[in-house]
């Protein structure tokens, strides 16, 4: 286990100011206006920056490459590779700076110096569709001065490291993303290495061996940070570890901006993909020590909001039940966060997989007993994958102010965490920012982030730290009702009561009946169910009639007695034996009301029938007797009470009552006492106070 005490030791936290080069680059896009929209200078910015970046780090081997393309246009890409010293080159001797030479050619020759990128690097700049962005600045006169302002920043990998890289790419994209949609949130870089401090705080002795092969996964990378975190990370602990970096993006400009630091730090382009992450897994046959992401919040994957193919491929894999990537089945389709943690286990390492996941709220405790949500927390919790649920504080995100959790999720959890969920409120574990940042307004600080490491791997509990057995937040629900015991009487309150409802509506309904003649269009259906109603209406208002003649304040205790009344009533108005049984059946039901002096209703062998109206549902832990529940919690207030377990899973749409919620918030609750009527009083008056003065104050009074 790493001693977290010591983690300030080989972490990089000193302050890195990327004031100079974002300032400087979004003094470019400044040119843009006019032609472009604010909105739109992500099109041609994020390119040229990556395009710039490729040329700082190949300026010292360009000629070599060149030389050797001049001599072998057909010299195989990997063994260019090792004379330009990474995973891609450009065949070109050309720069921005000697592009600018030429503007009367720039256009044209500027297309050609980026077909001289190595297809990988093509592939990039193919992705974000720059050749229009290029006509588009040629055409309005902005391209020259563009790609000469571009051609002076230096932006060379022995001069800015990717760590710097990182946080200007990601500096852009907040600013070009202060407008995002719902989800859409970046990580900072201070909750991403507490997440990382944490991922790697315990069961990974692993990954210090010699040369020892670590592989990570980010299903929804954006431009990357959480993986280059990662990997930096553990080359300060184990600088021989060769660490293989996964990746999965939708965005096309964060997947841009994410392969080409991955090519610079020499990652395997093949291993970072350009690919929804509901609708494919890109490494099926690789299994991933680490799995670490920010997935997006309270995005659909079906409906008419999911984006195109979502809903298909994930019901898709869910039919694949424990063989897919969702063995637990799907959540609403309103929110994809259940679906990439699922989706994570499955890409764990089945030994010693261990991941961390940041999520909103809604994955604890959103949908019933049996909705997807819950048995999905189910399936968690009965397999052990839960180690802990960490709450940070609000405003941590750039795009959004709400409290967020980082997941840790486990395949080798230690003993002493077996069949243990680990709770921590980590709130209060962060600083205000000197300046706000969007929605930004605090961060975790290097002090934070151990004492967060500290309270997970001290496995303690705590003020801040609770731990639990996962039965905790398993339970059953149960039906609780009491015995029918109804009165039965016609009386104009009860007569009214029924026909408010609509017990009678089947008959005739008189609100039907005006929606249906005041329809522009009827179909066949709709015909036949006004004719039906036109037909009833006189059996109806008989009926009605019928009972307001029979109304009295006779009252019976038992639907026996009642029912040959109602029979009697009903004998001169429907000659249809079946027809009137119905009907009576409604109106028998309708004019009782529950009654504890009634008789106690049985059925024909005797059984206490129990009143479906008085139904309540009780939410019973997994380990509590439920008659030990039923005996502290609903007999001294309903004595007669009896509590059903409805579940039936033989069903072929089965009825589950089990289901899974973890509602983090309770454990952590502090009672606050409410100010006093004085206090209060005495704020009021204060305030008044100052209200009348500033108000002197405004129209001159003293």
């Amino acid at each position: 286990m790493i001693n977290s005490s010591k983690i300030e030791e080989f972490w990089d936290d000193a302050p890195i100011d990327v004031s100079t080069e974002v300032n400087f680059i979004w003094s470019i896009a400044n040119k843009l206006r006019g032609p472009y929209q604010s909105d739109k200078y992500k099109d041609v910015i994020i390119p040229m920056v990556i395009i710039r970046r490729f040329e700082c780090a190949l300026d010292e081997t360009r000629e070599a490459v060149a030389k050797k393309f001049e001599e072998v246009p057909s010299y195989p890409a990997k063994a260019m590779y090792r004379i330009s010293g990474y995973q891609f080159y450009n065949t070109s001797r050309l720069t921005l700076a000697e592009l600018v030479n030429d503007a009367d050619h720039l256009a044209a020759n500027f297309k050609f110096y980026i077909k001289s990128f190595s297809a990988n690097i093509q592939d990039i700049i193919r992705n974000l569709d720059f050749d229009k962005q290029i006509d588009k600045m040629d055409k309005h006169n902005r391209l020259l001065s563009v790609v000469k302002a571009f051609s002076e920043i230096d932006l060379d990998p022995n001069t800015i490291d990717n760590m710097k890289m990182g946080y200007i790419f990601e500096e852009l994209i907040r600013k070009f993303s202060e407008n995002a949609e719902a989800g859409d949130h970046y990580t900072g870089r201070d909750i991403i290495k507490a997440m990382v401090s944490i991922l790697l705080a315990e069961g990974c002795d692993d990954i210090f061996d010699d040369g020892k092969i670590v592989t990570i996964l980010d299903q929804a990378a954006g431009t990357g940070g959480m993986l280059s975190t990662a990997n930096n990370y553990i080359n300060r602990f184990n600088p021989t570890a060769d660490v293989r970096l996964f990746s999965q993006e939708v965005n096309p400009e964060s997947y841009a901006m994410c392969l080409a630091e991955m090519l610079i730090r020499g990652q395997n382009a093949d291993n970072i993909r350009l690919q929804d992450t509901m609708k494919a897994d890109c490494f099926r046959d690789t299994k991933m020590r680490f799995v670490i992401e920010n997935p997006p919040f309270g995005c659909a994957w079906g409906g008419k909001d999911a984006p195109e193919g979502d809903e298909e491929a994930v019901k898709a894999e869910v039919l694949k039940g424990t063989s897919g990537r969702f063995p637990a089945g799907a959540p609403s389709s309103g929110d994809m966060q259940l679906l990439f943690i699922q989706s994570a286990i499955n890409k764990m390492d089945d030994e010693c997989g261990r991941a961390a996941i940041v999520e909103n709220g809604s994955p604890l405790f959103s949908g019933g007993t049996s909705s997807g949500e819950s048995q999905i927390r189910r399936w968690l919790l009965e397999n052990d994958y839960i180690e802990a649920i960490i709450q940070l504080s609000t405003d941590m995100f750039y795009n959004t102010g709400i409290v967020t959790y980082i997941w840790v999720l486990s395949k080798n959890k230690r003993t002493e965490r077996k069949g243990k969920i680990q709770l921590i409120d980590a709130s209060s574990f962060a600083h205000l920012l000197r300046k706000s940042l969007g929605n930004k307004r605090k961060e975790i600080t290097p002090e934070d982030r151990i004492e967060i490491t500290k309270l997970y791997a001290d496995f303690k509990e705590n003020e801040h730290c609770q731990i639990y057995d996962n039965t905790e937040f398993i339970y059953r629900e149960y039906a609780v009702m009491q015995p029918l015991q109804r009165s039965y009487a016609i009386t104009e309150d009860r007569i009214n009561a029924m026909l408010s409802r609509g017990d009678l509506s089947a008959l005739y309904d008189e609100a039907k009946v005006d929606e249906l003649e005041n329809a522009d269009e009827l179909t066949g259906k709709d015909k036949n169910k006004l004719d039906n109603f036109k037909k009833n209406k006189p059996v109806y208002d008989a009926i009605v009639e019928a009972l307001n003649n029979a109304v009295s304040d006779k009252v019976y205790k038992n639907s026996e007695t009642f029912t040959p009344v109602v029979n009697n009533i009903l004998s001169g108005i429907i000659s249809d034996a079946k027809d009137s049984k119905k009907i009576a059946d409604k109106i028998i039901k309708g004019l009782s009301v529950m009654d504890k002096t009634a008789d106690i209703q049985k059925d024909k062998k005797g059984n206490v029938i129990y009143d479906t109206e008085t139904k309540d549902t009780e939410i019973v832990p997994w380990e509590t007797n439920i008659d030990d529940y039923m005996a502290s919690e609903v007999l001294p207030h309903v004595p007669d009470a009896k509590a059903f377990f409805e579940e039936d899973l033989g069903k072929k749409n089965p009825v589950i009552k089990t289901g899974a919620e973890i509602p983090f918030t309770r454990y952590f609750y502090k009672y606050q006492a409410p100010a006093s009527s004085d206090e209060l009083a005495k704020r009021f008056n204060e305030l008044e106070a100052s209200v009348d003065s500033r108000i002197k104050k405004l129209f001159g009074g003293n």
